[in-house]
């Protein structure tokens, strides 16, 4: 993963010119964490984890990035995804660095008691090095509020009051209006700004998802109801179809209760690996990695993709996509929605003050909009791809940061 990750480094660092020293600066991470976690399970007996937080670059703010909780967590992962964050948070242009981690745990197998005992148990090996100006983990893969809550309290035991510590909180414990629903949102805006770009509406379209988690859930949702059909969503359980357009809140109810989008009545049954491959007009991939691949890539029927997950597509199928005239919406632009509300939420908890839900929306819809212009901007000066402009763009901004920060006799060439 971490190398198809340095594979669209490259690609736009082989359009800017950069040299092989600045290149391997800019990819090398600030501090790579690795933890044992060792709890006395509920059930009796010990229970050994590893947990792991990778700092890649500071240049622009303190380090973000999510906290994963899933068996396959390892330290290529958070490397892998902290290199993304960097470029993520640099193309929304918030002031931030990237940073991701977790621990390499299952919690739908883990009872509520060993999983906050986990959670604490990480904060207590990771407190010297995150903080509300260091770095400042949120929810991502099978975490959420509750367990952002617990993170916060844990720290506050050390550091004192801390709300600014994690984001993605409940709301009564300092969390933002909106955060829940940003990343979905932000999928939805940038779906709203690419089919603009190509003189389509929202109501003109059918949409597939793969993944109806946080991501998928909310996205399916709001581009509802901007109008377009959501004619098929799967996730680990199966898939479920409807030609006239699933009913979004429905199936978000029936997950909530079955964990799951299988048996779902609302429309017809198929195996949800051939979502990808779906018959309709985007795609939204917003589940794990390396979803689309060179042996799915040359039977994908969208005209547009957009990268709700992190990373779901591999440099060999982005190639073949990109041949056949797909257009892409990569994932450092695309889900940046999270981390942005993210950053709106740290920015009240520092300034102990509120937005409401109505703000945030309305900021994050322009940050998001302002973004798809770059990229696009970058992509048509130099005559590439949305996935390359987005990287271009990132490169320059966090190269111009850190080489203000230091004298350096070497010049960008840019």
């Amino acid at each position: 993963m971490l190398s198809d990750a340095h594979t669209y480094f490259h690609k736009a660092a082989d359009v800017l010119g950069l040299s092989d020293d600045v290149r391997a600066i800019l990819l090398a991470p600030k501090r790579t964490v690795k933890v044992k976690i060792v709890i006395e399970g509920e059930a009796g007996g010990l229970q050994s984890y590893e947990g792991y937080r990778v700092q890649h670059n500071d240049a622009r703010g303190p380090m973000k990035g999510g906290l994963r909780f899933h068996p396959d967590m390892d330290e290529d992962h958070a490397s892998a995804l902290a290199n993304l964050m960097t470029w993520k948070t640099a193309v929304v242009d918030i002031p931030y660095g990237g940073a991701k981690g977790g621990i390499n745990c299952d919690p739908r197998s883990m009872s509520k008691k060993d999983l906050f005992q986990v959670t604490t148990r990480f904060v207590q090996e990771m407190k010297e090095v995150i903080g509300p100006l260091t770095d400042i983990p949120a929810p991502d893969v099978n975490t959420n509020a509750e367990i952002m809550g617990w993170i916060m309290s844990e720290y506050s035991r050390y550091a004192g009051f801390s709300p600014g510590v994690v984001t993605g909180k409940p709301l009564e414990l300092f969390g933002s209006e909106g955060r829940a629903a940003a990343t979905g949102r932000g999928v939805m805006d940038v779906l709203g700004a690419a089919l603009k770009e190509t003189g389509t509406a929202f109501a003109d379209v059918t949409v597939a998802v793969q993944g109806f988690g946080n991501v998928g859930s909310n996205a399916a949702r709001l581009i509802a109801e901007q109008g377009a059909r959501i004619v098929a969503v799967a996730d680990h359980t199966g898939g479920v179809s409807n030609d006239k357009g699933l009913d979004t809140v429905a199936l978000a109810a029936w997950v909530a209760e079955h964990g799951g989008v299988k048996g779902f009545k609302g429309g017809a049954a198929f195996d949800g690996g051939e979502i990808i491959t779906w018959d309709a007009d985007v795609l939204v991939p917003a589940a794990l990695e390396n979803s689309i691949t060179a042996e799915n890539a040359p039977d994908v029927k969208a005209s547009i993709i957009v990268e709700g997950a992190n990373a779901p597509t591999s440099p060999d199928a982005d190639a073949i996509l990109n041949t056949r005239g797909v257009l892409i919406v990569p994932d450092i632009l695309a889900n940046a929605g999270g981390v942005t509300v993210s950053y709106f939420e740290w920015a009240q908890n520092i300034q102990h003050f509120k937005w409401d839900e109505e703000r945030v929306n309305a900021e994050l819809d322009k940050t998001m909009a302002k973004a798809y212009a770059a990229v696009r901007d970058v992509a048509t000066e130099f005559e590439t791809d949305l996935r390359t402009g987005a990287f271009i763009l990132a490169i320059r901004r966090v190269a111009k940061a850190a080489l203000a920060r230091t004298y350096v006799a070497t010049e960008l060439p840019f």
